[in-house]
């Protein structure tokens, strides 16, 4: 008898802790619909930071394609001044300083190239053109120094 009355209730105490432990599917559907409710607000507010980065990137980008146009027109400029100040160099200096400046005109070329057909692909990407580009236009200018020092010996 014991027994039995053992099982009886610890059924009953499995069952009533089963039943009060489900919800029921109104409750199920009200709790996910808050879920997922809350999972979308996070979402949006990441498509707009998304929004706002890809413009901030977008304005960094124009900004540094302003700066180094400029920079580049500049090197144009020093290379036509380049031009004009060894005019009456000797022929064999002249030869040597014509080769040297169609040089650094070539790549002052190949570097608004560079930059005008530069696109944005992603932020890895772009730091890492950013940063070679700095290299190449640093160089650049040592390069201009050096001609001008150079000349001037």
């Amino acid at each position: 008898m014991k027994k039995i009355l053992f099982t009886l209730a610890a059924t009953a105490f499995i069952t009533g802790t089963f039943l009060t432990g489900c919800l029921s599917s109104s409750e199920k559907t009200k709790d996910t619909e808050n879920k997922v409710q809350d999972v979308e607000v996070p979402i949006l507010n990441t498509k707009s930071d998304l929004d706002i980065t890809q413009q901030d990137s977008l304005t960094a980008l124009q900004q540094f394609k302003a700066k180094y146009d400029e920079k580049i027109i500049d090197n144009e400029k020093r290379t036509a001044e380049l031009k004009t100040s060894f005019a009456d160099a000797t022929k064999e200096n002249k030869g040597i300083y014509e080769k040297k400046l169609a040089e650094l005109e070539k790549r002052n070329n190949e570097l608004k190239i560079k930059l005008a057909d530069y696109k944005e692909e992603g932020t890895d990407q772009w730091q890492i053109f950013k940063s070679e580009f700095k290299k190449d236009m640093d160089e650049l200018g040592k390069a201009f120094s050096d001609f001008t020092v150079s000349n001037t010996k």
